[in-house]
Order: C-alpha cells, then structure tokens, then sequence
C-alpha cells in the first residue's frame, strides 16, 4: 500500500519493500542496520548534484505516539533503544494526543539524537484511525490515497467479522465504501428534516 501511494502521489519519495518481505518480524534495530549497509556501504551513499558520492544519516521517522512506548518500560529493549537513538537517531512528528515531553521524559540520554518536528497544523491522521474508520464502515477519502483504498477494499482489508460480508457485498454491488452506516444516515435525516420543520 505504501508502493501505491508514493507511486502516484510523490516524484521523490520511495519505497523499499525489504521489511516487509521477510518471513518474520524484524526489530526497528534490524531495519535501520539493514538501509544503513545498503545506502552507505551496498551503494556507496547518495550521489549529489556534483557526482560526488556521500554517506548519508540514516534515523527513526516516528509519530509521537509510537516515541512514547519507549518511555514505557517493558516495551522497548535498553540495548534496541541505545541502538536506535544513540547510533541513529529519530525525527519525531508530534502527533495529537501525545503529550511530547512526557514521551520524551525517560529518553534523555539521547536527547542530542532527538528532532521534534512540531505540527504547524493540527493532524489527527494515523494508521490506527484509518484502520477503525474501514472497520466501522466509514469513508476514508480524502485521509489516504484513492488507489490505496482501492487496494484495502479489493483485498477485503481491516475488516472485522460484523463488517466484512457488507462491505463485499457492496464491492460486488460496484458501488464504493460509504462514508457512514446506513443507520447513520437515517439518523443524520432524521434531525435534518426536524430540524427544517421548526
């Protein structure tokens, strides 16, 4: 899914699918090793507008919430959180709902590898809302691309058992996700026309 909307969406963003290609779960450690070997030491780092060829800083691109489950003991190993932000680093995106400092309050000693990149406009957008929004049946255009939510509805994804044989019947129906339930709508009707009748 994420091939999809950077593939249509972005000239200058990519993709690399290694993560999610092996057979079992690899460690965010394991992951940043992975694209640092392959960027600076496979490929020689990144070639800039001279043609020279530099190393580049590989880091963690992180919302606030996923930062604040390292602050939680048990989570995170010390050694993978000494790995991760004391050799690489991460950038933060503040995320609403995420008291930042409090997040931040148990990582600092690696506070000179921590970048907060502050929202300048308030976006509540997550992967976890996304997923609630498809379970509960509600639209989310506008949130993702629309070949990603092709995608999710020709795979029948983030469906729960309530769910998944109303939204393939629909899909089989041709007609697309709707953007509320159908009791939903008769209720939003319903005030509606109370309301034009007082």
């Amino acid at each position: 899914m994420c091939e999809i909307a950077v593939h249509q969406t972005s000239n200058w963003l990519m993709v690399d699918p290694w993560e999610a290609i092996q057979k079992e779960y690899q460690p965010t450690a394991v992951c940043l090793d992975h694209f640092d070997h392959e960027i600076n030491f496979v490929r020689g780092g990144v070639e800039t507008y001279t043609g020279e060829r530099k190393p580049v800083r590989v880091a963690l691109l992180a919302g606030a919430d996923l930062i604040q489950t390292m602050s939680t003991p048990g989570v995170w190993s010390d050694k993978d959180l000494d790995h991760i932000l004391g050799r690489y680093g991460t950038f933060i995106v503040e995320r609403t709902g995420t008291d930042i400092d409090d997040a931040l309050a148990s990582l600092q000693p690696w506070k000179e590898n921590i970048y907060v990149i502050q929202q300048l406009i308030q976006n509540d957008v997550s992967s976890t809302k996304i997923r609630l929004f498809l379970k509960r049946e509600m639209s989310v255009q506008y949130l993702v691309p629309a070949p990603v939510i092709e995608y999710i509805q020709q795979h029948g994804l983030y469906e729960d058992d309530g769910a998944a044989s109303s939204i393939h019947e629909r899909e089989k129906e041709g007609k697309a996700m709707s953007p509320a339930r159908p009791q939903q709508l008769k209720n939003c009707k319903a005030r509606l026309n109370s309301a034009l009748t007082k």
